[in-house]
């Protein structure tokens, strides 16, 4: 069981690490996933994302009080606009539109409705 704990938080931080390069991937919750996943598997790797200078504070944030950093919603805010932007641009019919606009907003609400931290 802990090799599959440990191959899933490997993949979960790939993807945050995608994720923070790519504006379309979230970082965030597939860096709670690894730590998550490492906490089951490799208490080294666990560690390291838990000191991490730049993933530490915004798991720890997480975890003592659920709040997400005014930095991050402002960065998840504009990476939202532009995915939804970009739709519009390449002409998306109206449907996708429609539920891209429902489902992003229902983001953006959870997002900014986190304690701040």
């Amino acid at each position: 069981m802990r090799l599959l704990y440990a191959t899933l938080a490997c993949l979960s931080l790939m993807l945050a690490l995608i994720g923070a390069i790519l504006p379309l991937l979230p970082t965030v919750p597939f860096l709670l996933l690894a730590t998550f996943f490492s906490a089951k598997s490799s208490e080294r790797l666990h560690n390291w994302l838990l000191t991490h200078r730049a993933f530490g504070p915004m798991i720890q944030d997480w975890q003592s009080s659920g709040a997400i950093r005014p930095a991050a919603k402002k960065a998840a805010t504009l990476s939202i606009a532009a995915v939804f932007l970009v739709s519009l641009f390449f002409g998306a019919p109206v449907h996708v539109l429609g539920i891209q606009a429902v489902v992003l907003t229902a983001v953006l609400t959870f997002i900014w409705t986190r304690p701040t931290a």
